[in-house]
């Protein structure tokens, strides 16, 4: 029977394979994940959160609303520490996650920014 160390190892020697590839090119957020070693739970959380605030934005939207910076003020908040982001931000647009709301967060940041 193989070893757990031994199976770890060969795990993570896949997994760096892969980032080499473009198997990810199209899956920067995955790719993110990947980097930043979220656990699976993590990752979980930031689909929740995500979801959650591009309900929200829809919700808000629908109301008549025209300010989202507390939509970011809360996904910089409750984003997992081992993510920045903004470049969280640019990698779900990138793989075409919760368009609306990264798109609106992108155009805060770029406002902010100026």
């Amino acid at each position: 029977m193989e070893s757990l160390e031994s199976r770890v190892s060969r795990l993570e020697y896949y997994i760096e394979l892969l980032s080499g590839t473009t198997a990810l090119q199209h899956r920067p957020f995955v790719e993110l994940i990947i980097k930043k070693e979220l656990t699976k739970q993590e990752a979980k959380d930031v689909y929740k959160l995500c979801e959650e605030l591009n309900n929200l934005y829809g919700e808000q939207k629908a109301e008549g609303l025209v300010d989202f910076t507390p939509l970011l003020t809360q996904f910089v908040g409750m984003l997992n520490y081992k993510l920045k982001p903004n470049e969280t931000i640019q990698a779900l647009r990138k793989e075409g996650l919760y368009l609306p709301l990264m798109n609106e967060l992108q155009s805060i940041v770029e406002r902010i920014r100026e």
